[in-house]
Formats: structure tokens, sequence, C-alpha cells
């Protein structure tokens, strides 16, 4: 049975899943949902993720998994993508911690009240404001490990790359200015040039 991801295509976090799968040349399908025209909240689709969130993912034995960075620690578990030392490991745990808590609410968030209409009516200048700055602050940590580092977790690259790389290489698209980040720039090509990358627009 192959890999079913049920995403919306365009979402950062589901991105996330195909960039992993694709590293780890995993045959996968996908299949579209969206939580804009309510399919998210269908009992269908809810008896396969209960909380109602993409993305999710039916493994080839069955089983769902929802959470995009749950769905990355077990896609990468026994890869080089998952670090065997245990601090290298521990630091790849604490960057995706990192991403859900600090990165993409305020990254991602606000490149969806930018580009999405129906989310326009939230994007109240207060708002916009707290994001951008909670957002830059996120850059700004992720800016102080890469202008000395190759990667974020170690030595080599790894899903904790994965995970930030999603959101952090359309922030622009919020309004973020990563010029004023070297180091995350040229990380950001470093990922891109990858033999197995795939962009965010890729069918």
């Amino acid at each position: 049975m192959m890999i079913a991801l049920y995403q919306q295509h365009d979402s950062g976090n589901c991105y996330k899943v195909r960039l992993v799968l694709t590293h780890l040349r995993l045959p996968f399908q996908t299949i579209a949902v969206s939580s804009v025209d309510g399919s998210t909240r269908r009992p269908d689709f809810l008896a396969k993720n209960p909380i109602g969130k993409l993305p999710t993912v039916q493994l080839d034995d069955g089983r769902y998994l929802a959470e995009s960075n749950a769905i990355l620690l077990h896609l990468a578990e026994g890869t080089t993508l998952l670090p065997a030392d245990a601090y290298d490991r521990a630091k790849v745990y604490e960057w995706l911690f990192f991403e859900q808590y600090n990165h993409e609410p305020s990254i991602a968030v606000r490149r969806a009240l930018s580009v999405y209409p129906e989310r326009r009516t939230e994007a109240t200048p207060e708002r916009m404001a707290r994001l951008l700055e909670a957002g830059s602050r996120a850059l700004a940590v992720m800016e102080h490990r890469l202008g000395a580092a190759d990667w974020l977790a170690g030595e080599a690259f790894s899903i904790a790359d994965i995970s930030l790389y999603a959101y952090t290489h359309i922030a622009a698209d919020g309004g973020y200015d990563l010029r004023l980040c070297p180091g995350i720039g040229r990380w950001l090509k470093r990922v891109a040039g990858l033999p197995q990358h795939l962009s965010i627009q890729a069918r």
C-alpha cells in the first residue's frame, strides 16, 4: 500500500511532508483536502484525523498519523535525516518545537493573512504588527545559528531543516525581509540545491 498524504498543496505544513517523502525516495500519492472549503471538518476526514487538521498521512500499513512534525519524525526514523547522536537528535527536537511554538504561529499566520482573500478581514494593523515582530524574533534565532553553521541541528541536513525551510522560504509573502538575514539566505540556497529537493509548487 502506498503512503497517502491528505493535504492542501500550498500549505507549508503539508509541503514539509512532501519534502521528507521525496528526500527519502518514498512513493506517495496526494489527496486534496482543504481547510477553506470545510472538507477537513467532514465526518469522513474526521474519522481519519479527529483533530481535523492537515496534513494527515495514511501509512503503508493503513494507520493514520497527523501533525506535520510528528510525521517527519516517524518517516525519518532510522535514516540520516534524524541524527543517531543523542545530543544532535535532541537539537532536532528543539528546532521542531521552536518551529511550532515560535516560528509557524507568526510567520505562517502572517503569510496566510496576506495571501488568502478569505483571511484578510482578520489582518488588522495591530495583529499584523504583532506577527511581524514575533516572526522577526524567530528569524533572528535562526540567523544566530545559520550565520555560523550550515545546518540547524548538528553537522548534516535533517528534518529540522525540512521543518523550518517550509515556511521560511516563503516568509517574504508575509512581508518579512529575508535580505536582513544573510545566514538564512545562504541556508535556503543550500537546501534548494540538494539533489532530492522539491519546490512547493511542484506537483
